[in-house]
């Protein structure tokens, strides 16, 4: 089993090859929703606005095209019998619409992680409620409707609206699967408010106390109905009561000290029920009390479907223990699988880009100082100068964006969508060429610094580099960053040379303007020369304590 590993690539093969039968202890899902939201969007520009380099990485997951078809072929044929029948009557209700092609997409992934889940185990999916009735039918289909154990609503927005046509939409639906009757919960207790506080009355050596009855309503032909101490239930209420346990429990009480006896002849024993025995009200599936990610908060990571790690850290703690396996295929920026980690959990992220990714690695850094291939697992990136090779002739968006994360640097331009219509025609927008970003701090004082990357994965000569060196000047950065797959000629080398150097006032140093960087390089452990306090990723706040020494104890363990 592949725990502590981070999956780059689609979701679907990826769960059918690595992950074996009945293997994970927690599903933890927040595909994107059927919206026209773009969902894998990183960065947003200082206006607000989302980034010109942003990637809709299911730009085409919406429409009835032949991967839809395949997959719903897929699933009649091969799937579940009640799967195959569902999936052919939604169609048939639905129709082969962007709806449709969402819910293929969704049914043949859930049939995936409901084999992998251990019988013990559980999944939650994180929706909301465009899609969450449709889901629920395919949800029903899949685990059984027996297994259907919450609608959780979180409360994610108490902000204000100029909406008047409709009520403001202010929730999540999250739904509470098991794979069995006999499955993992530790159930979770909202805080003691003062309502609660104030029923406890009493104080003794031991505490505040508060007390509860020994008797309820109704008669009783057993134990519990015959008189105990002198005390006759049948002769209380109306029609009768009895004792809430057997006589030899009531003596133990007693012994404890836990029974006050009245003091008038009418009265009835009961119970001293202490404050420290009360763990709170048992939480219920109205979660009002963990906010949204404050875009400007510390937790913030500036990816818009972010989750709180609070309300990620509620569902690990109630549905595993520690040791166990939390998978989450649609991981995003990883919230899931940082609050996996902080609660001493393995875990398993799977998502389909590269910028995902490459926020993910920089938060396990931030949080919990773990480094991949060293701590955990990455699986899909290239490795080698081949590899690399092949991705850029497969997609060379996706390469880019994958060259980029190797210096954490920040994507920039129309990310090969040019127009802005959704279609990678390879056009250049307002960037002139420039692929990538990485802001530095080189003095407190002022301005934040930049170096512009341009990433190269086919022919290169020395005009691109000139042409480089000409952005630089003209954007006023400091320093410029050219990476090839190809090896630099000697013209190019001098190209850069001759840009000259950027002094530092902070470290006092200089450092090539213009820098060359292969793949190869790279993959081999190069870094970029400059100053060394970035400000690329905003950074995630550390974790306290020993949690970060835990993935990478056991990662090694496992081989």
């Amino acid at each position: 089993m592949l725990t502590n590993t981070l999956f780059y690539g689609d979701n679907l093969p990826i769960l059918r090859e690595y992950i074996a039968d009945e293997a994970v202890d927690l599903v933890y899902l927040d595909p994107p929703f059927n919206s026209n939201r773009s969902y894998n969007v990183l960065f947003k520009d200082e206006s607000g606005h989302e980034a010109d380099a942003q990637i809709s990485a299911f730009e085409d997951s919406w429409h009835w095209n032949e991967t839809a078809e395949r997959t719903y072929t897929d699933l009649v044929q091969d799937g579940p019998a009640r799967v195959s029948a569902m999936i052919g009557a939604l169609r048939g209700f639905i129709g082969a619409n962007q709806m449709m092609a969402y819910l293929v997409m969704m049914a043949a992934r859930l049939v995936e992680l409901h084999r992998v889940l251990k019988p013990t185990g559980s999944l939650y999916l994180h929706c909301d409620p465009t899609a969450s009735h449709y889901l629920k039918i395919i949800l029903d289909s899949i685990f059984g409707a027996q297994n259907f154990r919450d609608e959780i609503s979180w409360l994610r927005s108490g902000r204000r609206s100029s909406i008047s046509k409709i009520y403001r939409h202010a929730h999540d639906v999250i739904l509470f699967y098991t794979k069995s009757s006999d499955y993992v919960f530790n159930m979770i207790y909202e805080d003691k408010d003062e309502t609660l506080l104030k029923k406890y009355t009493s104080e003794d050596a031991r505490g505040k106390y508060q007390l509860v009855p020994l008797m309820a309503s109704g008669r009783r032909g057993g134990e519990t109905g015959k008189p105990w101490r002198g005390y006759d239930p049948n002769t209380r209420g109306k029609g009768g009561m009895h004792w809430l346990t057997i006589h030899s429990k009531l003596e133990e009480y007693v012994n404890q000290g836990l029974v006050d006896f009245p003091r008038k002849a009418d009265g009835m024993p009961r119970l001293k029920y202490y404050l420290d025995q009360n763990k709170g009200v048992p939480l219920s599936d109205f979660w009002y009390d963990i906010d949204i990610i404050n875009a400007m908060g510390s937790e913030g990571l500036g990816y818009p479907t972010q989750k709180p790690v609070a309300l990620l850290e509620r569902i690990i703690s109630a549905s595993s223990n520690e040791g166990d396996i939390v998978l989450d295929p649609f991981c995003g920026c990883g919230t899931a699988i940082a609050a996996a980690q902080k609660l001493k959990r393995k875990w398993i992220g799977i998502d389909v880009t590269h910028l995902a990714i490459a926020l993910q690695k920089n938060r396990l850094k931030d949080m919990f100082d773990l480094k991949p291939h060293a701590d955990y697992r990455v699986i899909g990136e290239p490795e080698d100068v081949a590899s690399a090779e092949q991705l850029a002739k497969e997609d060379r968006y996706q390469f880019q964006f994958w060259a980029l994360s190797l210096v954490q640097a920040r994507p920039l331009g129309d990310g090969g969508r040019g127009t802005g219509d959704g279609k990678r025609d390879g056009k250049k927008g307002s960037d002139r060429g420039i692929d990538g970003v990485i802001s530095f701090i080189d003095d407190p004082r002022g301005k934040p610094k930049r170096a512009l990357v341009q990433v190269k994965s086919g022919h290169v000569k020395s005009g691109d580099v000139r042409d480089l060196r000409g952005t630089l000047e003209r954007e006023e950065a400091a320093l410029g960053i050219f990476i090839t797959l190809e090896k630099a000629t000697r013209e190019m080398e001098r190209e850069a040379v001759a840009a000259g150097y950027y002094h530092s006032p902070l470290t006092k140093r200089d450092y090539p303007k213009l820098q060359i960087l292969t793949i190869e390089e790279l993959l081999n452990g190069a870094e970029i020369k400059m100053p060394i306090e970035r400000g690329t990723f905003k950074k995630a706040e550390r974790v306290k304590g020993d949690e970060g020494k835990q993935a990478r104890l056991e990662w090694k363990d496992e081989g």
